[in-house]
């Protein structure tokens, strides 16, 4: 990836005052869940500054690309995923992707969305319509991709991915995004909240299932209001606020267990000679044909983080 450098001074001296970027992965309910809260503010601020974005493609692919990033803790041994939105509404959908070695990417598909009336909330119902979440999982060692796929239901990101879930994993999930925009249109607090009921695990022990199953409802119940009572984590990290008095103040009646801290960050693989790689295997009549009428350099732009790249011919020969 050729790295976009954020030139906005007062931007990153607000930065400066954000805490670092990170995940804080942690268990409660002595393991009947499992969850992550993840500050992705200059995450955030580095994806729009590699594909130019405008405030309203920022707001929708920052939250798909928070949303990614937290689905990393789910991931066993090295894994790939790819979460895909495609529906009828003005914005068209997105593709990122999470890799488990600590990176995520993703564009949008309509990098400038029609704007027909007056915004007055964040509320992006009106860009979204009818359509497939698709969530597909490459796993080292697998025979092919999994992918598991549900209608938008909600017309929201967060909601729809938990819904996925529970249709598709049959697993009780939950995904929380918040970013902050300041009055000139900045991002300055980014986050995200995960978690995650594990079947048979943890929870209160009773002789009897019936007894057991209901106070295990019981315990769930109770995590999904405190879950709900998250405060906006756009704003929460805007304001120089920590990941972990969060967990513990939310979940602590759950008694939260920090697990685990990692980095995850907005990146790309992409390459000039993995470009040249590709196109030298097009088929031999196309490459005849560009060798013979493109220009050289040759320009290609990768989708997935916006950097655009200048091949010479003469790496194709």
């Amino acid at each position: 990836m050729i790295r976009q450098e954020i030139q906005d001074k007062e931007l990153l001296a607000k930065l400066e005052g954000v805490e670092k970027d990170g995940m804080t992965v942690f268990v409660a309910a002595d393991g009947m869940f499992r969850g992550a809260i993840y500050n992705g503010t200059r995450m955030v601020n580095q994806m729009r500054a590699q594909h130019n974005l405008g405030i309203l493609e920022t707001l929708i692919l920052g939250q798909a690309e928070l949303c990614a990033a937290l689905m990393i803790q789910t991931m066993k041994g090295r894994e790939h995923l790819t979460f895909r939105y495609d529906t009828d509404g003005p914005a068209a959908g997105f593709s990122v992707e999470a890799d488990s070695s600590g990176y995520v990417r993703g564009y949008i598909f309509q990098d400038k969305i029609p704007i027909d009336h007056e915004i007055t909330s964040w509320d992006l119902t009106d860009f979204f319509g009818g359509g497939i979440v698709s969530l597909t999982r490459d796993i080292e060692g697998a025979k092919a991709p999994q992918t598991g796929t549900t209608e938008i239901k909600f017309r929201n990101i967060a909601k729809d991915l938990a819904w996925h879930f529970a249709k598709s994993e049959q697993t009780n999930t939950a995904f929380s995004t918040g970013i902050q925009f300041d009055k000139k249109g900045r991002v300055i607090g980014a986050g995200g909240l995960f978690m995650q009921a594990l079947p048979g695990a943890g929870g209160a022990k009773e002789d009897n299932k019936v007894d057991a199953d209901a106070k295990r409802d019981a315990i769930i119940q109770n995590a999904e209001r405190a879950f709900g009572a998250c405060p906006s984590l756009g704003q929460w990290f805007s304001e120089g606020q920590k990941r972990e008095p969060l967990v513990k103040g939310l979940f602590r009646e759950f008694d939260p267990k920090i697990v685990l801290e990692r980095d995850v960050v907005f990146d790309c693989p992409c390459s000039s000679a993995a470009f040249a790689d590709s196109i030298k295997h097009i088929g031999k009549a196309e490459l005849e044909d560009i060798l013979a009428n493109d220009p050289d350099p040759i320009e290609v732009s990768c989708k997935n983080c916006g950097s655009i790249y200048k091949i010479p011919k003469k790496m194709l020969k």
